[in-house]
């Protein structure tokens, strides 16, 4: 197509719309856009950078230190204890055996006194209670709990019922001690575990104790301890050099004269009463670094052996099994094991050390734990050995 004479000297643009009849229409040059250039750093300063959050995190945990909250006992005041008696209806047949010459008595009486407060006379020997279990009900409340709190209770049977599953809790009393006035009461539907798979093999199971979460109520606010007493930091696990760093991580921190260490057990705190709770919370907050105590556990049914990473072993030889294990200043060599299985390891080696040693020769996990027993007894090891 061929534009116009008089259209070649124009300098106005025209659309497709405004075009005369016969004009071609010149699209209009596109507008630019202008970029937005986001500037990335360099993978290398990142790496970098998450390199030395990384190191930084770890040199905190190298330091080996904990808030001293996770050194003592929780809430800073025992548990109050509470226990009940009641009955969990609702089983499928699993309750207690009130037939066939053997009854469970407490049962029916508490069945037949249940009913009776909704005015049912019902005779004992008439109650067929298969589909009930009398049950002990017991739960930990923490002192500062407040009226109307709820709180986890364990149920278990004191029958002879064979499974607690699918049954409800009737509400149940819970006291502090015999006699005592009811601080709490629980009810609920029962919560048990599933029972473990032991293949196509059918297993009668047992079940006959379970949890109701948040089944207890507390109706009351309880006894709370003395104020002053819960100025008293008292160590979850008793030591004295722990207990002397805290002593001093707190007299730096609050004010020398703070903290004083009374035993093993218990560091006193002195406040003023206007900001105790202030005081104890920041106190709560500060880091020490415990004593970890040398410690070995050996479970010689099952076989395990924990030990801190940081115990050695020192001169002996023990024979336990056919194992020989000679403890000196040759260097561990299994390599060259003789007939009759004796080993030998450089004395002052780590705990670990010896365990791997063992573990190559593929010796046994009881074994194992019988060799460290002997071990012990023989005085090679110079940590406390906890056997059971």
């Amino acid at each position: 197509m061929t534009l116009p004479m008089n259209a070649v000297s124009t300098h106005r643009r025209l659309s497709a719309g405004d075009a005369p009849r016969g004009w071609l229409a010149i699209p209009a040059k596109p507008h630019t856009t202008r970029s937005l250039t986001i500037v990335i750093p360099p993978l290398r300063t990142m790496l970098l950078a998450v390199l030395a959050l990384v190191m930084a995190v770890y040199a905190a945990e190298a330091q080996g230190t904990v808030a001293i909250r996770d050194l003592l006992i929780e809430n800073q005041g025992a548990p109050v204890r509470l226990v009940g008696y009641g009955i969990v209806t609702g089983l499928s047949g699993t309750g207690d055996l009130t037939t066939s010459g053997r009854r469970s008595a407490h049962t029916v009486q508490s069945v037949a006194s249940l009913l009776r407060r909704f005015d049912i006379n019902v005779p004992p020997q008439l109650l067929g209670t298969r589909n009930v279990a009398a049950v002990l009900v017991t739960a930990e409340v923490s002192p500062w709990l407040r009226g109307g709190g709820r709180f986890d209770v364990q149920v278990s049977s004191v029958g002879d019922a064979r499974s607690l599953r699918g049954g409800v809790l009737w509400m149940t009393p819970l006291i502090a001690e015999v006699g005592g006035e009811a601080f709490a009461t629980a009810q609920g539907a029962m919560i048990l575990d599933d029972p473990p798979q032991t293949g196509r093999r059918r297993t009668i199971t047992i079940e006959g104790s379970g949890r109701i979460p948040s089944g207890g109520v507390l109706e009351g606010d309880l006894p709370k301890p003395n104020v002053r007493a819960s100025s008293r930091l008292l160590l979850r696990q008793p030591d004295i050099g722990t207990a002397t760093r805290i002593a001093t991580v707190v007299d730096s921190a609050i004010g020398a004269g703070t903290a004083r260490v009374e035993d093993p057990g218990a560091v006193s705190i002195t406040l003023a009463d206007s900001t105790a709770a202030q005081t104890l919370a920041r106190i709560n907050e500060l880091r020490v670094a415990p004593i970890r105590p040398a410690r070995i556990v050996i479970d010689s049914r099952q076989g395990t052996v924990v030990a801190g990473g940081d115990l050695t072993v020192g001169p002996g030889v023990v024979s336990v099994g056919g194992i020989t294990v000679s403890i000196g200043d040759a260097r561990a060599d299994t390599s060259q094991q003789s007939p009759s299985g004796a080993l030998a390891i450089r004395a002052g080696s780590k705990v670990q050390d010896l365990v791997a040693v063992l573990q190559s020769v593929q010796t046994p996990a009881l074994m194992i734990a019988q060799i460290f027993e002997a071990l012990r007894q023989a005085g090679a090891i110079s940590a406390e050995v906890i056997a059971r």
